[in-house]
């Protein structure tokens, strides 16, 4: 398989969705509406089906659930011109993103090293991980229940000083990828290198346990975001956005011919 999809793979699995539907190649996921990543479909594998006929059904599934029909655009999308194909029903594109990764074995050793990686799910974390990142009182239990999903390795960090929570994130392992998730430093510590050391320590452990590359993906227009991991050697192999439907269903007067 494609390395590039395989990173696909990877976010599936480390990002996993309350609830997942396969069909016909597609993988729909549902995850009450928290993310797009955990509420779209990933079209990345073979697909038979009439694409007419299969939109629809797609879009009766999604407002079944009380979600918007969205779909995540990559390299990988089966059929090809799939896109296009919303595009023309109005499908409204957003969200550009950057794919990154990253060889770990010359990866600087980092100078702030208080820390601390919880292998394992604890309050603690979470509480710091709901302030930094101003979680809603609604999303907390829906994303604690998505990360009891996960079913490989994970590192939950937190970075201090002076005894203070200053960032925080979490970090992934799967097939000697660790893959980086919700990075963030808290508001009054931004731009003193707190968020490029917390990465650090997190692909240190990632090494320590296996792992030999690193990848993530950040918004294109997140220009700090995407100077600090230019700074730590990270590089675009691919990039993906979404394609958000109207709400409204598919009518039989929209016929895609292929």
């Amino acid at each position: 398989m494609d390395n590039n999809r395989i990173i696909e793979e990877l976010s599936l699995n480390q990002w996993p969705a309350l609830s997942t539907l396969l069909y016909d190649g597609w993988i729909l996921r549902f995850s009450e509406g928290f993310t797009k990543r955990a509420n779209s479909i990933n079209p990345i594998y073979h697909s038979t089906c009439d694409l007419t006929m299969k939109i629809r059904e797609c879009e009766h599934i999604y407002a079944a659930n009380h979600l918007p029909t969205t779909y995540k655009i990559t390299p990988f999308i089966q059929p090809e011109q799939l896109d296009h194909t919303l595009e023309q029903v109005g499908y409204t594109r957003l969200d550009m993103t950057s794919v990154q990764t990253l060889k770990l074995n010359c990866i600087r050793e980092p100078q702030l090293t208080s820390v601390t990686i919880d292998e394992h799910i604890s309050t603690e974390w979470l509480h710091n991980f709901y302030h930094i990142h101003n979680v809603n009182d609604g999303d907390k239990d829906i994303m604690e229940r998505m990360l009891a999903n996960i079913r490989t390795k994970r590192g939950l960090i937190s970075l201090y000083d002076e005894g203070q929570v200053v960032a925080c994130g979490l970090g992934i392992i799967e097939r000697a990828y660790i893959g980086l998730y919700d990075i963030v430093t808290h508001i009054p510590y931004r731009n003193r290198g707190y968020g490029e050391q917390l990465i650090l320590n997190l692909l240190k452990w990632g090494r320590e346990n296996g792992a030999t590359h690193s990848y993530l993906a950040v918004v294109a227009n997140n220009t700090p975001a995407r100077k600090l991991y230019a700074k730590l050697g990270y590089e675009e192999i691919y990039k993906y956005w979404y394609r958000i439907g109207s709400g409204k269903i598919l009518n039989d007067h929209h016929r895609i011919y292929d």
